[in-house]
């Protein structure tokens, strides 16, 4: 029955197109995990042919294939890699890497996160390839930065996070640093990288020049630690975790509460402005507290700090009696700022986002249809139409043809030479 559901959801389509954005731009892919494909499936979303370069046994390692078993895990490939094209070639074999130097002479993009100096050891590092095409637009993901002590060390999202700063202003005040529950390492990476291949991109079209574009992960990290360092330049003092409050904004009331059944995501995050004393006011009059509006005790900012866990005590009492999609209602329809926490399987559920084409179904030639987020910015109305991950290999053949004129004899000997996957 999900299965039937989803693939009816997935047949509407008046909501959706297809972005023409980077239409006819080549991008070679030679990225895995997380960072990387990130970068490339924005780019594929724009339109622009992504074709992603993977090992003939196992491809990119996030798709988790087992030897002689099929893949009971390919969601996380799924969710990386919508829109592209798949061929494989043996980067260590001389036809296989000869195969790939003739698609760089077709490309306009290369994009790679490989292991520090993976990229060089097989002869594809930025001064080999601009020879090839003087005119392409490389671009890497690395864990950290040319120059950093650590320039050589591998990173993960969370190795990226811990070093970029994130860990030190997530979690209770009180508590140990805490890894947000996003990989914002991994995925604002590539993003970052994304946006940059697409300003290259726009200036080739005026020079034709080329560029070698290169991101940190760690170095991401501090782009989006830009509040935490004002905070510091404000109060002289490191940036702090604030649990729910948010460091450096003295207000109250401001923070989760509780709310009816009380499940483990049942609350309600409301915050009233320092700069809309109306807010309170409004506020103790959705809670049933009219007495309290005036009272000097707690009439100003400062002085509800001063009171907080009073000021606390008093909108909790209330959030306890509703759900939180009632309460964040009922709050938000009285002019103040309020969210209830969503989980996974909430906004899974939730139809609405289905309609405007941010979740859309992708049906896969094999597995079973996967309900996932696209690409949350609409154009003209409609969202871009999310289209199968690749299986392993799947347009190989189409590639080389389109790319290169390759005919299925020319073919079948790259196949004989082991230069691609059969």
């Amino acid at each position: 029955l999900l299965t039937s559901r989803l693939i009816k959801g997935a047949a509407m389509s008046d909501q959706l197109t297809d972005f023409n954005f980077l239409q006819g731009i080549k991008i070679l892919d030679f990225t895995q995990f997380e960072a990387g494909p990130t970068c490339t499936e924005a780019l594929a979303w724009m339109g622009a042919d992504v074709v992603k370069v993977e090992n003939p046994n196992r491809g990119d390692p996030g798709r988790r294939l087992k030897p002689n078993h099929p893949d009971d895990d390919p969601f996380y490939f799924h969710i990386l890699n919508a829109n592209k094209r798949s061929m494989t070639a043996n980067l260590k074999s001389p036809e296989g890497l000869e195969l790939i130097r003739d698609l760089l002479r077709e490309a306009d993009v290369m994009v790679e996160n490989f292991a520090p100096g993976a990229i060089e050891r097989l002869g594809l590092g930025y001064e080999e390839v601009k020879k090839i095409n003087p005119g392409i637009i490389y671009a890497q993901v690395k864990g950290f930065g040319e120059g950093s002590p650590f320039e050589k060390n591998l990173a993960f999202d969370m190795i990226a996070q811990a070093c970029g700063g994130t860990f030190s202003v997530t979690g209770d005040a009180d508590g140990p640093p805490t890894r947000p529950g996003i990989s914002l390492g991994d995925t604002g990476t590539g993003m970052l990288l994304a946006i940059t291949v697409l300003g290259a991109l726009y200036k080739k079209r005026e020079t034709g020049e080329g560029h070698k574009l290169e991101v940190a992960m760690q170095d991401a990290i501090l782009h989006y630690m830009r509040i935490p360092f004002s905070t510091m330049g404000l109060t002289q003092k490191v940036a702090e975790r604030g649990g729910s409050k948010v460091p450096g904004i003295e207000n109250a009331p401001m923070g989760l509460y509780p709310c009816a059944p009380g499940g483990p995501n049942d609350y309600i995050y409301i915050m009233t402005s320092r700069a809309n004393p109306e807010h309170w006011d409004r506020l103790l009059k959705v809670v049933g507290r009219e007495d309290l509006i005036g009272d000097e005790k707690y009439d100003t900012p400062a002085k509800r700090l001063q009171h907080e866990p009073e000021v606390d005590d008093i909108i909790a009492a209330w959030t306890k009696t509703q759900t939180k999609f009632d309460a964040m209602n009922i709050v938000g329809e009285a002019g103040i700022p309020a969210g209830a926490v969503m989980d996974t399987a909430e906004l899974y559920a939730d139809k609405t986002f289905e309609d405007r084409g941010v979740m859309q179904t992708m049906i896969h030639p094999v597995h079973e249809p996967f309900k996932m987020p696209g690409w949350p910015v609409r154009v003209d109305g409609k969202a871009v139409r999310i289209k199968s991950s690749p299986m392993l290999g799947e347009h190989t053949e189409e590639v080389i043809g389109e790319w290169l004129g390759l005919n299925d004899a020319a073919v079948g000997e790259l196949k004989a030479a082991g230069a691609v996957g059969t």
